[in-house]
């Protein structure tokens, strides 16, 4: 079906991400034949093939990404703009490319396997609710809290782990996003949250991993295999 307000994703991929080991970025290293970041652009435009794509490339990577683009044959309509200092400046960055009207979606450039059924499921809930959505899965390993004491157990029931896209109404993010700077942003909720818009949580997936080390790549590989296209 196709959506009634305009749709923008701004695919964050203006860290260096040198922890995954290479080289390279990791959001330009290779996985099934593809740079990550691709695979990741490719999962938004099948979702929706008129959705306005804006990618926060690392600055100092803009003619390597041109380039990769003609290595690779990669058609795909999209924007680029430079990142900033973190990851706030990057999305305040591409924000300025996003339309005022409609939702916006900012997702890692290094979760590639996001599937067309949670994006959508998250543009839903986000069009309906009017509210800020991001994707969670539950912690399956036992945590414990430090304190001054030594540390505590923690009921790991009462724990949800992030995920994005994380969706916005537009013009409600880029209000946010005028404010400053705090290390406490963790993620483009909380910039929303401190501005007193409702955070909603959706099911996430547990295939929508982040490439973080050498090993997801593995991961990747193997999942990049089976999931449906």
């Amino acid at each position: 079906m196709k959506p009634t307000e305009q749709q923008s994703v701004i695919i964050v991929a203006g860290g260096k991400g040198l922890r995954a080991g290479g080289e390279l970025p990791k959001q330009f290293r290779l996985i099934g034949g593809l740079p990550v970041l691709m695979h990741t652009m490719v999962a938004f435009h099948r979702y929706n093939p008129e959705i306005i794509i804006i990618v926060v490339l690392p600055e100092g990577f803009e003619s390597h990404w041109e380039e990769m683009v003609k290595v690779h044959h990669f058609t795909l309509p999209h924007r680029t703009v430079t990142g900033g200092e973190t990851r706030f400046h990057s999305v305040r960055n591409g924000l300025e490319q996003v339309p005022t009207e409609g939702l916006v979606a900012v997702h890692d450039a290094a979760r590639p396997l996001v599937t067309r059924e949670l994006i959508g499921r998250c543009f839903k809930v986000c069009d309906t609710q009017r509210c800020g959505v991001i994707p969670v899965v539950r912690e399956s390993a036992s945590v414990r809290l430090l304190t001054d004491e030594g540390s505590q157990m923690i009921d790991r029931e009462l724990l949800r782990l992030v995920q994005t896209p994380q969706l916005f109404p537009a013009a409600i993010l880029k209000e946010a996003y005028k404010t400053a700077y705090d290390p406490a942003f963790t993620d483009d909720a909380s910039v929303a949250e401190r501005q007193g818009l409702p955070i909603l949580l959706v099911e996430g997936e547990e295939s929508n991993i982040k490439i973080t080390s050498p090993i997801d790549f593995l991961i990747a590989e193997q999942l990049l295999r089976h999931l449906p296209k």
